[in-house]
């Protein structure tokens, strides 16, 4: 998009996202959870370090709150008031959660961050002046600022590891916001092989890093508008719909049989990232 294009049709551009009225065409990329499959082993997180170039900031960066890691696993402590829990912790693998109506969106001053038409929620790097608004207004806290400019100044990949780097995948400098992309690069690739191919994208035709590498099979990822997909039939499942703020689980009757959520919902961000709320005994 050029900077006039940017400032001309500056309303239309920050507030378009697909919805009832605009809905996506061909593809609309969601992701589903499992919590009762998800052990926190934090391979997702490793492979998503891996796939996208993230630095390892260490110890005394984390300190400081410069980590960066575009995917963590949130540890929660149900011990109903004892001293200690009967049944451990139970993990929740958080990540940008690729809102419809995405906050971050709304407060970037530059337009670099956006919706694309397949329903990502997009960073553009060369377009980000490190404002960190996205930041402020995530309710997630799924973006990271890049303090350090690690390609050249960090000793964060001293050779031989530099060959590791993927090289579909940009090692991006100082001063830019950073995000899960739901592993766009793939998504291209998939995308463009299947246009050669005059067809869609199939399930299971692309994958992102975390959901390959997860011993479990926690991570389901797909098309929602592909009635095949798996993914659309587990949130179709559970009665989750992408562009409403109050499920069927919200309702009493529904509850009980009923696992999808989405976090946050209460704030109309319409995630596209949906969690099958874990099931346990009662430790009591």
């Amino acid at each position: 998009m050029s900077i006039t294009n940017l400032l001309e049709n500056w309303s239309d551009f920050r507030q378009q996202h697909p919805s009832d009225d605009r809905p996506h065409r061909e593809y609309k990329w969601a992701m589903s959870i499992d919590l009762d499959a998800c052990t926190g082993c934090n391979a997702c997180s490793v492979a998503c370090y891996a796939e996208n170039n993230l630095p390892v900031v260490g110890k005394e960066k984390f300190a400081h709150g410069h980590s960066h890691h575009w995917i963590r696993i949130e540890r929660y402590w149900d011990n109903d008031g004892r001293e200690f829990a009967d049944q451990g912790a139970q993990f929740l693998p958080m990540l940008c959660q690729h809102c419809e109506a995405a906050p971050c969106e709304t407060v970037c001053p530059v337009g670099a961050t956006n919706h694309t038409a397949d329903g990502l929620n997009s960073q553009v790097y060369n377009r980000c002046v490190g404002s960190r608004y996205c930041n402020a207004n995530c309710p997630y806290k799924a973006r990271y600022f890049n303090w350090y400019d690690y390609p050249t100044t960090d000793n964060v990949w001293p050779e031989p590891m530099n060959q590791q780097l993927n090289p579909d995948v940009t090692v991006r400098g100082k001063g830019v916001m950073e995000k899960c992309t739901f592993c766009v690069q793939r998504l291209t690739v998939a995308k463009s092989d299947a246009r050669s191919e005059g067809r869609s994208v199939l399930d299971g035709e692309v994958q992102t890093a975390c959901q390959q590498v997860c011993p479990t099979g926690a991570i389901s990822f797909g098309n929602l508008v592909d009635p095949l997909a798996k993914v659309g039939k587990q949130w179709m499942t559970q009665q989750v719909e992408l562009n409403k703020d109050k499920q069927a689980k919200d309702t009493a009757e529904e509850a009980a049989k009923l696992r999808g959520y989405r976090i946050l919902e209460e704030l109309r961000t319409y995630p596209s990232v949906m969690y099958l709320e874990q099931l346990r005994e009662s430790a009591i």
